[in-house]
């Protein structure tokens, strides 16, 4: 079967933020292992998760990407945009986690935090949603 170049490249991704989540279990459990209570710092652990979901969540995006309806560079600034902010988190949370900095990143923000935040929802949002449309399109019209 051969695929779509966009497709191609957000399965790559999928791939490898799955790899990312592997070696982020790793890290927690060497933390779990070495740790007198046994849990890895707050934010390993959520790394390790959301980079888990994440990889499963940009393989749902690179199947929208396979059925939509739009052109490859539409579904690659969508796919891009979600894929981006998806490491974005992860590598925050990675940041946080190795830093042992904090428990909760939104108690004391730093500048520009509220403005990521907003990027992000606008990107993941409205990544997907022209996505959606170009699914619809295509595939039920």
């Amino acid at each position: 079967m051969e695929l779509d170049t966009d497709t191609t490249v957000v399965l790559l991704a999928a791939g490898l933020i799955f790899l990312w989540a592997l070696v982020l279990g790793v890290w927690k459990y060497r933390q779990m292992a070495r740790s007198t209570d046994h849990r890895a710092h707050p934010y390993v652990d959520i790394a390790h998760r959301a980079a888990l979901l994440y990889s499963f969540a940009t393989l749902l995006v690179a199947t929208f990407v396979q059925l939509s309806g739009w052109n490859a560079m539409a579904n690659s600034l969508s796919a891009g945009a979600i894929v981006l902010f998806f490491t974005a988190a992860i590598g925050t949370y990675v940041y946080h986690g190795w830093r042992r900095d904090t428990d909760n990143q939104f108690r004391n923000q730093v500048p520009g935090t509220t403005a990521f935040m907003i990027a992000l929802i606008v990107a993941e949002i409205g990544g997907f949603t022209v996505l959606l449309l170009g699914f619809v399109q295509a595939q039920l019209l």
